[in-house]
């Protein structure tokens, strides 16, 4: 089944089936319960809806993106992400990341500063607090996307490439009021080149992230489109200030949050994201993730792509109250056969396209390890470590009534020893130690099922129903 990405494309529909084999599961279960998932088949995806508007959004390589201590940046931005505090070890791991990649963080003396520590030899004790937030913040933001999503913004058209995050809630951009300074080759947003550009008076934005660097600045309303599906009259805030971290990646534009509005970050009144605005034009209330190791993805909006997943779409209920896609898991098992038996380990998890890796809570990611012959739990590198050339254990979690298989390929997430770390095999001989991407949730209020998940799964984010679907697919990379 093939769909057109134009405005009056027909799509297959989850909302509006009144007859056939979709209706009548509908009808014998209405909602996902906590024990049971509502299960859709390809078969039930008939088409029902007539008009309507959908968007193919494929993903571009983002040209700025770097691999040197991968993993540890991307713990540390999640950390930062939702307030956890970052250990001073892993503080020291980002000063050697940052000379390595040529940064400078003012106050750290290994980074071309002026004081605080001294390069790689210096300790956690005698970095200020300044400095060990400037370093976190330094490192950047968007290097861990290695694609990106094009975004048309005002008239005539300015194309931006954005960061798709479904864990934030802000559209917002590099611009023409962003100082020089905070500008690093990003294209921006030309607010007086664009006829329907508007400033929403009286509006400002604020994002503070956990390792006290933040973006801010005013808002506009303009016309932003994304593969053809436009919104008129779209909240973009406009960066006067710039993190860092978003500075030192010269690629990315800015982001597309595609949370809920409640945590839309301008006051004094929040404003819709983009697709909250496009929901009533869109052909099924949805957008569907399609995420891919070592080539770029896409994102769906307003339709159901059948090709892209196998088997059967299984739904639950998300839990939007903390303004997050947020759901229960209920538990794990370890191993590549298909009978392994689920061990109960409910928790709650958010499912977050803008954090890279898989964080679960500690007695999940110590049971997967624990199946790793070489994995250790790295204070050197931050993290759970292996030998690269582990052959790694699938990880399966139980979603309501699916299980989720996160194939062993995905959760061997980067060389870790880039930096020079290594470790010995038994019999001596030197191995390339890799960057598990599980690591545990310490500290923060739920896990996140970021990336490293969502590369294996086909992710249904259901704005109409409040719900979440997924489905296994062939998974790229291996």
């Amino acid at each position: 089944m093939k769909f057109s990405s134009s405005s009056a494309a027909v799509a297959a529909s989850l909302l509006s089936a009144s007859t056939g084999a979709l209706a009548a599961a509908i009808a014998k279960q209405k909602f996902p319960t906590a024990t049971q998932n509502l299960e859709i088949t390809k078969e039930m995806l008939e088409i029902s809806v007539f008009g309507g508007q959908t968007i193919r959004a494929p993903q571009v390589l983002n040209a700025g993106f770097v691999t040197p201590g991968r993993g540890p940046r991307a713990l540390a931005k999640a950390y930062a992400k939702f307030g956890v505090e970052i250990s001073p070890e892993l503080l020291l791991i980002l000063e050697e990341i940052l000379e390595a990649l040529g940064i400078t963080v003012p106050g750290v003396a290994g980074t071309g500063g002026t004081s605080g520590t001294t390069g790689t030899g210096g300790t956690a004790a005698n970095q200020s607090t300044s400095a060990s937030q400037g370093m976190v913040a330094a490192v950047p933001q968007l290097f861990d996307s290695e694609y990106l999503a094009q975004v048309s913004i005002g008239t005539p058209p300015q194309t931006l490439k954005l960061d798709f995050d479904t864990g934030s809630s802000d559209l917002w951009v590099f611009s023409t009021e962003t100082p020089k300074t905070q500008e690093n080759g990003q294209t921006l947003y030309n607010i007086a080149g664009s006829s329907t550009a508007k400033q929403l008076q009286g509006a400002t934005w604020s994002i503070r992230y956990g390792d006290g660097s933040s973006s801010s600045g005013d808002v506009y309303l303009d016309t932003v489109s994304i593969g053809g599906v436009t919104v008129a009259n779209q909240a973009v805030e406009s960066a006067r200030q710039v993190s860092a971290s978003f500075t030192n990646d010269s690629s990315s534009s800015g982001l597309l949050g595609l949370a809920m509005n409640s945590i839309n970050q301008v006051q004094p009144t929040p404003q819709k994201t983009f697709f909250s605005n496009a929901l009533a034009n869109l052909a099924m209330p949805l957008f569907t993730a399609n995420l891919k190791k070592t080539e770029a993805g896409n994102y769906n909006f307003g339709f159901i792509d059948t090709t892209e997943f196998e088997g059967s779409l299984s739904f639950v209920n998300a839990n939007t109250t903390q303004g997050f896609w947020q759901f229960e898991s209920a538990g794990f098992a370890v191993g590549n056969a298909t009978t392994t038996a689920i061990t109960s380990m409910p928790h709650q998890a958010i499912a977050d396209t803008g954090t890279t890796l898989l964080m679960l809570p500690t007695a999940i990611v110590e049971a997967y390890y624990a199946q790793v012959p070489s994995a250790q739990n790295s204070q050197q590198l931050g993290g759970f470590v292996f030998d690269c050339n582990e052959d790694l254990p699938n990880l399966t979690l139980a979603i309501g009534s699916y299980n989720a298989v996160v194939p062993g390929s995905l959760i061997n997430f980067a060389p870790a020893d880039d930096l020079g770390a290594s470790s010995s095999t038994a019999a001596g001989s030197a191995s390339a130690v890799c960057f598990g991407g599980v690591q545990a949730s310490t500290g923060l209020p739920f896990a996140i099922y970021g990336d490293v998940f969502l590369k294996s799964q086909f992710v249904v984010f259901h704005g109409g129903n409040a719900q979440l679907g997924f489905a296994p697919k062939p998974v790229t990379g291996q």
